[in-house]
């Protein structure tokens, strides 16, 4: 028994350390990203602007009714809507994207590192998929249809992929204000400076010459 309060304030700090390992909330009705002064104090790694010089722009956004260019190699473009197009989004933790597919096109593999995404099929016939983490390393994929939903949970890896013979439009909702993208091929074969070809032909078990014309490509 005399063990019991010893456990019982073990309990209580582990508590206390998930309740502070999240990000706190604001506490103001907002902060709106002041990116042209950096002398003042930071919320979210931004300065907020005066609240009284704050006004109906800051939190105003137009032309998500525009359909992005999908001539690129991949074949689809994401027309972003974070804090970067609406600083009055800063500390409230949310964004969004539209999403073009033309037939054929992907968005590939990639990861949110600082949000979950939840993808509306606005219009067409979209393959989608996330894959879980080791050791199990499995792929939950399905095609969705015009006015479905989807969820990819933070960080995992994710891709969609145009399956229908028309262009596809999707609208992605997440959990970040700045929820960040790292493409794989990109990130891995495109990092500057170079991630060590050696390294990347044991890791992915291909030729050096391969990993070289790889990186080139990126």
């Amino acid at each position: 028994m005399a063990a019991a309060p010893f456990i019982f304030l073990g309990f209580l700090a582990i508590l206390f350390t998930f309740a502070y390992a999240s990000d706190p909330s604001p506490l103001q009705d907002f902060c709106v990203a002041n990116s042209k002064d950096s002398a003042v104090v930071m919320v979210n790694g931004l300065s907020c602007k005066d609240p009284k010089m704050a006004d109906a722009s800051d939190f105003f956004f137009s032309g998500l009714d525009i359909a992005g260019n999908t001539t690129g190699a991949v074949g689809s473009k994401v027309t972003p809507v974070n804090v970067a197009q609406i600083p009055g989004l800063n500390t409230l933790g949310i964004s969004l994207a539209r999403i073009d597919y033309a037939p054929g096109g992907i968005n590939p593999p990639h990861t949110h590192p600082r949000a979950s995404e939840i993808l509306t099929i606005i219009e067409g016939n979209l393959e989608v998929g996330f894959i879980t983490s080791n050791p199990e390393n499995r792929l939950i994929t399905k095609v969705l249809k015009k006015g479905d939903v989807f969820v990819f949970p933070v960080n995992l890896i994710h891709y969609q992929r145009n399956v229908g013979h028309g262009n596809v439009v999707a609208i992605a909702a997440l959990s970040s204000q700045n929820p960040g993208v790292i493409t794989i091929a990109n990130a891995v074969f495109g990092s500057n400076p170079p991630i060590p070809a050696a390294v990347l032909s044991k890791a992915f078990q291909l030729d050096h010459n391969l990993v070289g014309y790889l990186q080139t490509m990126f």
